[in-house]
């Protein structure tokens, strides 16, 4: 299994700048040709890394998260990844290997390989090996709850992920990494997969955020009132409430990795 990652680089100069990025009120469009070198950024803490800063909260729009694919050399990482005590986050590994260290305890990531990150859980990032390490990492300000424990570090890999088919369908599936009834996860990451022909057959509206970057595969995919054709590597970016469908296209698999936010109560002030 390959996952889609930026490509980097820059178009040659006889290339049209006319674009397929879309930016609305109800939702953002990043096709995978716009995440070149010039959008990328270094990190505090972090050496010989670059990232694609994706998505961050924005007032008036999606308000909770930050999704960024991250680019490690060989010796590079981080002993500091992580400047807010108060986030957890999500590590998908897209190419590479990735030694990870969960309060000194040392996990081994390869292609597909996932990782839940609870608050203040001390980890550590390394890129050990000779080639690349490319990565996607999903970050939240965990809300806890009065009563309910905080969650439990894990790692797992896509393969060992539980995939659960939709009612009366076996062409479009969810990956889940978390149990959906466990109340100390305020978000959830999965991936989910059509298969060629499948679909989302009405407009979903719901009151979750979310992000989905496309790791394999093509669809067309309803954005509001928009039907976008999306390839890999392309980031869909959707506020709450924003209508969304999707009709899986091609002969392969359409898989993304998706961000929600879920199972607590809305907060009644605003930002």
């Amino acid at each position: 299994m390959s996952y889609a990652f930026p490509p980097g680089g820059l178009p040659d100069q006889l290339v049209s700048p006319e674009g397929r990025a879309i930016f609305t009120d109800a939702y953002a469009f990043l096709p995978a040709e716009t995440m070149r070198d010039i959008v990328t950024s270094a990190l505090p803490h972090w050496t010989h890394t670059r990232a694609w800063i994706i998505a961050r909260p924005l007032t008036g729009f999606a308000e909770t998260f930050a999704q960024y694919a991250v680019e490690v050399a060989p010796g590079g990482g981080s002993e500091m990844p992580e400047p807010d005590d108060e986030a957890e986050g999500v590590i998908f590994v897209a190419k590479g290997a990735m030694t990870l260290c969960i309060r000194d305890r040392p996990h081994t990531l390869t292609t597909g390989g996932y990782a839940y990150l609870p608050p203040d859980s001390g980890w550590t990032v390394k890129n050990a090996g000779d080639s690349v390490l490319q990565f996607h990492w999903i970050r939240k300000r965990y809300e806890p709850v009065d009563g309910i424990p905080e969650p439990d570090a894990f790692v797992t890999t896509d393969d060992e992920g539980t995939r659960v088919t939709m009612p009366n369908t076996d062409l479009w599936a969810t990956t889940r990494f978390v149990d959906p009834a466990d109340l100390r996860h305020d978000m959830h990451v999965n991936i989910v997969t059509f298969q060629p022909g499948g679909r989302i057959p009405f407009a979903e509206t719901h009151v979750m955020e979310h992000g989905l970057y496309v790791l394999q595969g093509t669809a067309r995919y309803l954005l509001n009132t928009d039907w976008v054709e999306v390839a890999p590597g392309d980031f869909m970016w959707l506020r709450a409430f924003c209508p969304q469908a999707c009709e899986a296209t091609g002969t392969e698999p359409f898989r993304y990795l998706l961000y929600k936010d879920v199972n607590r109560h809305p907060s009644l002030v605003l930002p």
